[in-house]
């Protein structure tokens, strides 16, 4: 439950034009810590040079006071981490910073490139040489072509050759760079700040640094900053490609303070509650949420059923994102301490435990077995998604159908296994009526199998690292 098994990708943020920008990016990233607990980085920019800091663990631990101040600047890309191609450890971390024959640039990537094994092999063939096992370097390497004469062709060049999920943030000595790929699978948004141009993930971190949100930066789109303003650049133009919005991210991946991909993720959670009740009700007494990600969930759940609203389990706080951590023995360990539910409001109770997700299944039933123990009476388990089916190649790492007990088993033996009384997922059709633009918008290949672009590499995120 609360997104078991599942590991985020990760949060891209930038300032151009303020006195403050390492100090807006140590910000913005805190308002992102969410999207990756691995590692995190800031690379700024004085206009001569670029500096950059970055290390493994929490943005509060890695940026004190004295490692901003020895990032100068009114320029600035910043990063949170996990690890979705490429192991977790710190030259993977990023920004990613090289210098090249048109000067420095730093790169902060979401997602996932999916033709990264044929494109560094081409690179390599090539002669190049490469300091990472992240697909994110690739696209440092393709920019890198000798023939093209300034930032703005390699940056044009080179989003024409990567393919499948990328939203991100490019820092040169005197550009900031927004990128987001032509299905927009990824979220990626534009707002200003004193003057100042800012790029984020989410609309939080601009919430955070009282900066005024401008848009979304478009799927297909390149935006390039520099003391001159800002240029929009649509490379793709004339090669129209589906959009193919990530649904998980209103599931699951985003705050639900946070306007992504046209509205707001915590209103289109309630909805999907709303239609998990009509479609899944339910005989109980109460309906209680699995923190954080299905409070509004449950809350929608409860105002469609009629059945009270009450909170049966107490989170840890200090405890982190059970599926941030990908060392599986300490994963296991943080699912049994990150929950506790309160035995004076289950006992002797029928429950419907509304949940975003279950991926694995292993922590949804360590829950359930809680929820026993504390005297529940019944456990009635919703799930606010379809059960998935497939494995993710854009930024999500569940990459093995093996792993995802929607595959392996039918519900009445997921039933069995999770040891509830009743299971019901919301339907596929029921999922994208919770949302307002066209179904056709978005991607629901984990549910459903049918991807939006053709997959090249369906390995694991060490893909990188097993074929060199």
């Amino acid at each position: 439950m609360g997104g078991e098994g599942i590991k985020d990708h990760c949060g891209v943020f930038g300032v151009f034009g303020h006195d403050k920008a390492a100090e807006l990016t140590y910000l913005g990233l805190f308002a992102l810590q969410h999207r990756g607990e691995e590692s995190a980085g800031i690379a700024t920019s004085d206009g001569k040079k670029l500096f950059l800091h970055k290390a493994m663990g929490l943005v509060g631990d890695i940026f004190t006071p004295s490692a901003l101040q020895k990032l100068p600047g009114r320029a600035a890309i910043g990063h949170v981490r996990y690890s979705t191609t490429g192991s977790s450890t710190l030259a993977n971390a990023q920004p990613y910073a090289v210098d090249y024959s048109r000067g420095a640039v730093a790169i902060a990537h979401n997602g996932n490139l999916t033709n990264a094994q044929f494109l560094r092999s081409e690179l390599e063939a090539y002669g190049s040489i490469f300091g990472s096992t992240t697909d994110s370097e690739i696209f440092v390497h393709l920019m890198a072509k000798p023939s093209y004469k300034n930032t703005q062709e390699s940056v044009l060049g080179a989003v024409q050759k990567a393919q499948g999920a990328y939203s991100m943030t490019l820092l040169t000595e005197k550009e900031l760079i927004g990128i987001r790929d032509p299905h927009g699978f990824r979220p990626l948004c534009l707002g200003k700040l004193d003057g100042a141009y800012v790029i984020a993930s989410e609309t939080c971190a601009f919430d955070l640094i009282e900066a005024e949100y401008i848009r979304e930066i478009e799927p297909g789109e390149v935006v390039m900053i520099n003391e001159k303003g800002l240029k929009s650049f649509r490379p793709f133009e004339g090669k129209p490609a589906r959009i193919a919005q990530c649904i998980f991210e209103h599931v699951y991946f985003a705050r639900p303070d946070s306007r992504i991909f046209g509205e707001n993720v915590g209103l289109v959670r309630e909805r999907l509650g709303r239609i998990l009740a009509q479609e899944q009700p339910a005989d109980a007494d109460l309906v209680i949420p699995v923190p954080d990600s299905g409070n509004f969930a449950a809350l929608g759940y409860a105002r469609e059923s009629g059945i009270p609203l009450a909170h049966g389990f107490t989170r840890n706080h200090y405890v982190g994102r059970t599926f941030i951590n990908p060392m599986q023995e300490m994963r296991t360990f943080k699912v049994k301490i990150k929950l506790n539910p309160i035995v004076e409001v289950v006992a002797g109770k029928r429950v419907v435990v509304v949940d975003d997700s279950v991926v694995r299944g292993n922590t949804s039933k360590s829950r359930v077995k809680l929820l026993r123990k504390a005297g529940a009476k019944e456990v009635h388990l919703r799930v606010s998604c379809p059960p998935h089916v497939s494995p993710c190649f854009y930024g999500i790492d569940f990459p093995s159908k093996e792993e995802l007990i929607a595959y392996q088993k039918t519900n009445d033996k997921i039933k069995e296994f999770l040891d509830v009384d009743s299971l019901g997922y919301l339907s596929h059709e029921g999922l994208l009526k919770a949302v307002s633009f066209p179904k056709e918008n978005y991607c629901t290949a984990c549910f459903t199998g049918s991807y939006p672009t053709k997959i090249f590499d369906e390995m694991d995120k060490f893909k990188l690292e097993r074929t060199w």
